[in-house]
């Protein structure tokens, strides 16, 4: 029978030490790209197979990050969740989910679970539910953590976010372009700063128009989904806006469904578009005007510093990471 090879056969065939072959191994910054590459080679070259508990009892690392955020079934959600993935395997760590659904005591119930030593980092989008920055101030100092597109930014940590506010505007202003002058806001994320970013860039975009900004024409979102449909059907009978901008996908379907029940045709009678990252709005009839997220990007860029973090690396100019998102036109703004 073969022996098996471990790092120290590998150290011998390189005439390295061992503590430079396992660093190459774990991919430290202490090592050259040039004797990574030597050390990988070879690993692959004699079948080399690491030992993961070992490894694990003597680095007291868990090779396991947690990624906590309000639903996977949101579809930004599941696309940061791959790109997520896609980065920790090149690590080799797993990856466990959690959902709040917008539940900020679950928030609180999961990510202190996570301080008994059950993961090596956490990666999270808030819960829009309540503004709950002072509890994070105090976890940041606990375990290492990377904020994506939900985040708190009075916080001193890593945070991946978008351009809301700037895309806002430039969603406003085509809206504008296309003949609108009473667009309604349908307002989500309203307690945290992407939800404020949002609707500010759509307030600026109003008043360097010189068209007036209605507080009849905003409709906060609802937890109960009847309750959103209600309050759109009563805006467009009530405000007759010819157009809705929403600042998150939740609108969309009781948008369409209000659209419909009142006989409003869409682009005709009112215009939309979203926030959105629904691969079935090309589908939609008409097809939905989109501002797309990068989601799988946030995600990889989220991962990437989190293990910057735990492998010591300088975070240079990557504390506040603004990742640029696309308005994407279709059918539902005409134009």
């Amino acid at each position: 029978m073969a022996e098996a090879v471990n790092i120290k056969r590998l150290a011998q065939e390189l005439n390295i030490s061992i503590a430079t072959v396992s660093k190459a191994l774990n991919d430290s910054y202490e090592i050259s790209l040039k004797t990574k590459n030597r050390v990988w080679d070879l690993a692959k070259q004699l079948n080399y197979t690491p030992n993961p508990a070992a490894s694990n009892l003597r680095s007291h690392k868990t090779k396991t990050i947690a990624v906590v955020i309000p639903c996977v079934a949101n579809n930004f959600f599941s696309l940061a969740i791959k790109g997520i993935e896609e980065i920790a395997r090149q690590y080799g760590y797993h990856v466990l989910i959690y959902q709040t659904h917008e539940n900020i005591e679950a928030e609180v119930t999961f990510t202190n679970s996570l301080l008994s030593g059950r993961v090596d980092g956490i990666l999270t989008s808030v819960s829009s539910s309540e503004y709950n920055s002072e509890y994070y101030a105090n976890l940041v100092k606990k375990i290492p953590l990377v904020f994506f597109d939900r985040v708190y930014e009075n916080l001193d940590a890593v945070r991946v976010t978008t351009d809301d506010y700037d895309i806002a505007y430039e969603a406003t202003k085509h809206l504008i372009e296309c003949g609108c002058t009473k667009i309604a806001h349908l307002y989500g994320l309203d307690n945290l700063p992407a939800g404020k970013a949002r609707f500010a860039g759509y307030v600026d975009a109003l008043k360097a128009h010189e068209l007036d900004v209605n507080e009849q024409f905003v409709v906060k979102y609802h937890d109960d989904e009847t309750k959103n449909l209600e309050n759109i059907k009563a805006l467009l009978a009530q405000q007759k806006p010819d157009a809705l901008f929403s600042s998150i996908e939740e609108f969309i379907i009781p948008a369409y469904t209000a659209c419909r029940a009142l006989g409003l045709r869409i682009p005709f009678d009112v215009k939309m578009l979203s926030f959105s990252n629904l691969s079935t709005a090309p589908l939609l009839a008409p097809s939905l005007t989109t501002i797309t997220q990068p989601a799988f990007e946030i995600g990889r860029e989220a991962a990437k510093c989190l293990f910057k973090i735990l492998n010591n690396k300088q975070l240079d100019d990557e504390q506040n990471i603004v990742l640029k998102s696309m308005l994407i036109k279709r059918e539902s703004t005409g134009c």
